[in-house]
């Protein structure tokens, strides 16, 4: 788990916004939509994009964006060697392809100075880094955001089990007083209520301190993330632990 401090910006630093969101499309457009949109806002309000390295989906549609609005350099995407499998042959775009690659090649995936970390264009999707495991994905994800400039954070689109997961995992850090880094859920056609019930009906059984309620803000629309992540307000109800002690 990292220490991270989040009270000391670089002064002039770049905000620096990670997406966590599914690499499928989803069944309903407007959640495609909804990436196309948020890559707008964030190349308006000029923040750089951190997110899971996939060239599919929401997270795909998002990463493609940004980069065809603010330029490759704008967008960073962080992708386990496991997962580099499931990419698509470039020629193939437009249809989900497993990439086949030998053992060896895949050994070979620990940096970004491989070339295989360019399976996955730059032009169109950003910088690749292909990292090792899941774990030290998020970790150098919460790193790049912890890096940003005022108003950087954490912002969940449409997703699965792995964006649910990843969203939470911020949201527990920042309960645990790991960093007070905003974290703010898109729920776009309703689609995360059952979580944000959740949320209401663990501080009504308590299991969640209702000065905690906030840590996780939600919005309606991706027109509203900036705005929710600028004037975010670090919830009272955080654990104030000591986490640089050995």
């Amino acid at each position: 788990m990292p220490t991270m401090q989040a009270d000391s910006k670089p002064d002039g630093a770049q905000p620096v916004v990670c997406v966590f969101c599914a690499s499928s499309p989803g069944k309903n457009p407007v959640h495609l939509e909804s990436a196309r949109t948020l890559g707008k806002a964030l190349h308006e309000a000029g923040y750089s994009l951190v997110y899971g390295g996939g060239t599919m989906g929401i997270m795909g549609e998002l990463a493609k964006t940004l980069v065809s609005l603010s330029g490759p350099k704008s967008v960073q995407g962080i992708i386990p060697r496991a997962l580099i499998r499931t990419e698509l042959d470039p020629s193939k775009r437009s249809r989900k392809v497993e990439r086949t690659m030998s053992a060896e090649q895949l050994e070979r995936i620990d940096s970004n100075e491989d070339p295989d970390s360019k399976i996955i264009p730059e032009s169109e999707f950003g910088a690749t880094t292909v990292v090792k495991d899941m774990h030290t994905r998020k970790r150098m994800m919460a790193q790049c955001v912890e890096a940003g400039g005022a108003g950087s954070g954490f912002v969940a689109l449409a997703g699965g089990y792995g964006t649910m997961e990843e969203v939470m995992e911020m949201v527990t850090w920042n309960q645990l007083g790991i960093h007070k880094i905003p974290i703010v859920l898109v729920n776009v056609n309703g689609y995360w209520n059952g979580l944000l019930d959740w949320v209401k009906n663990s501080i009504r059984e308590g299991f969640v301190n209702e000065g905690a309620a906030n840590i996780l803000v939600e919005v309606k629309s991706t027109d509203e993330v900036v705005e929710a992540l600028r004037g975010y307000q670090v919830a009272p109800g955080r654990y104030k632990l000591d986490w640089t002690l050995e």
